[in-house]
């Protein structure tokens, strides 16, 4: 008895390294062959994590995966998701795009399968409609050298991720509908409590992350009874889904807002929708007007708005580290094509406020046109998505009894390199190449655009080659990676050698940690803008 007893030991402490490249590791539906990097850390690519939401299974819940025989190769990444074109930052390494998109990767640090290491699963961005597991800029080797098995995941998108109809009501058991991409979310993390012990990983150190429609999707599981018993952590990079942030709608508008789209599909019900080819469904979808992409309070998946479960202190109670970015969008998203006059400016608060104009004037002033730049990036900001985020953080420190950190990232962008010399910058944080007509011509920067951190905080400014990356920013990821490493680890950023993050109401004022060239803590002086639209948003 006893030999058999250290056979087992012995078994479960072989390194999962079986060659000096491929590695294999047993999960619940069968052995999977990844790959070692040259670093050392080991990849699985292209996990199934459930049925391919195809035919029938099209806009319904995630089923587990299937079994496979033998030995699957996990060498490359999944299908992306459905999705247009729509970001010029969006570079993927998958193997197409497809419905069968239900894919994960894993990048795993751990020498043995009895490590207990932290876990990071992280959402990608791309405003619901956009986005996949396989971009570079959030690939998990830099992470994973942190010491933490690292996730990236997909999840279905646009109309094929969000679409509530009344039909998909009724046939649902839980009378829900319009919530599959999040629901996707969900089974992955379900999947990672099952098998990341497999990879050196914790079921029980989770810490759940993502940038935009990531973000939004973190505080949206952690506001969700189906995964807040999940998760140990959680880390959000612009946005919450918190109005007017891609807030959840009431299920009967969500099934209103399904039906019209069958209309404008020509399909009078939900098998003909279910029959269309993919690409006719996206093409569809992608018309101005055909489909507006959103969750729904559907009592299953969210039993009441995001906003409601943190006040009610009915989420997820664990520590959260979030942030935005010092110029989310520039000016030109408030004024349009209009200089960026006093008068002008004033002219367009005036036609968003009314009555109201006067205060929004004080507290975002434009009396220059330097001043008014700044103020005009600073309102069309908030009113895109910092405000939303600042609210979570601000519920969620109050109702959690957790510790929350907040941060700024302030870290401009680098000249371009040659190879993309006469390239413009995007709406949010894109380029787009050769001065396309979809470009947006901005001045001199003022701040960090949205999404811009992403490579920053995952440790991986050598995989875009759009920019000249100096010193600066190698310094500037450095500190932010050993945060989020940090937090990953113990629910605290802090550690010896970075600026002490003091969290939020450790005292009567209120604290964030202005991440950048001179990474510093700073008290935060425009509150007052969030507690005014607060009470505009309240309406």
């Amino acid at each position: 008895m006893n030999i058999f007893r250290t056979l087992i030991i012995a078994i479960q402490l072989v390194p999962l390294t079986l060659c000096a490249q491929v590695v294999r590791v047993k999960v619940a539906n069968g052995m999977l062959e990844g790959t070692t990097e040259n670093s050392g850390i080991k990849s699985f690519k292209g996990i199934p994590f459930a049925k391919p939401p195809v035919g029938d299974l099209r806009w319904k819940e995630p089923q587990p995966a299937d079994n496979w025989e033998g030995v699957r190769k996990a060498d490359h990444f999944g299908n992306n998701a459905m999705q247009k074109k729509v970001f010029g930052d969006m570079q993927f390494r998958s193997s197409g795009m497809s419905e069968d998109c239900l894919y994960l990767n894993v990048w795993t640090p751990a020498k043995t399968l009895r490590e207990k290491l932290p876990v990071l699963v992280y959402f990608y961005g791309g405003g619901y409609v956009a986005g996949d597991g396989s971009e570079p800029r959030y690939d998990g080797e830099n992470m994973a050298k942190q010491g933490i098995v690292t996730l990236t995941i997909n999840y279905r998108l646009g109309v094929f991720g969000f679409l509530a109809h009344p039909e998909l009501t009724q046939e649902s058991p839980h009378h829900a509908s319009g919530n599959y991409g999040l629901l996707d979310q969900n089974a992955a993390l379900r999947w990672v409590q099952q098998n990341i012990a497999a990879f050196g990983g914790d079921p029980k150190r989770v810490t759940i992350a993502g940038e935009s429609a990531g973000s939004i999707s973190v505080a949206a599981q952690m506001a969700s009874p189906l995964s807040k018993n999940l998760i140990a952590g959680a880390i959000g990079e612009s946005g919450a889904m918190i109005k007017p942030t891609l807030a959840a709608v009431p299920l009967a508008q969500g099934e209103k807002n399904g039906q019209a789209f069958a209309q404008k599909a020509n399909a009078n019900s939900l098998a003909a929708l279910r029959a269309m080819p993919a690409e006719q469904v996206l093409d569809i979808a992608a018309q101005p007007g055909a489909f507006s992409t959103a969750a729904t309070v559907d009592g299953y998946f969210l039993p009441k708005q995001v906003t409601d479960v943190f006040a009610a202190g009915e989420q997820a109670r664990v520590s959260l580290l979030a942030g935005w970015n010092s110029a989310e969008v520039p000016f030109q998203a408030l004024l349009g094509g209009d200089a960026p006059t006093p008068e002008n400016y004033a002219n367009k608060v005036k036609q968003l406020y009314a009555d109201q104009a006067a205060d929004v004037l004080k507290l975002y002033p434009g009396k220059t046109q330097e001043e008014v730049i700044q103020s005009a990036t600073a309102l069309a900001s908030d009113r895109f998505i910092a405000y939303s985020t600042w609210k979570w953080l601000d519920l969620h420190s109050k109702t959690s009894g957790r510790p929350v950190y907040r941060y700024l990232f302030s870290k401009i962008k680098p000249p371009m390199t040659a190879q993309f010399a006469g390239a413009t910058t995007g709406l949010a944080g894109g380029i787009n190449k050769n001065g396309s007509n979809d470009a947006i011509k901005q001045p001199a920067q003022v701040g960090a655009p949205h999404a811009f951190e992403i490579e920053y905080a995952m440790g991986n400014l050598a995989t875009n080659p759009v920019y000249a990356w100096t010193d600066e920013d190698y310094k500037t990821s450095d500190v932010m990676l050993r945060y989020f490493a940090n937090f990953i680890k113990t629910g605290d950023p802090n550690k010896a050698g970075l600026p002490k993050w003091v969290p939020v109401g450790s005292s009567s004022d209120v604290p964030y940690m202005n991440i950048g060239v001179d990474t510093k803590p700073e008290l935060a002086f425009h509150d007052n803008r969030y507690l005014f639209l607060d009470k505009v948003y309240a309406k």
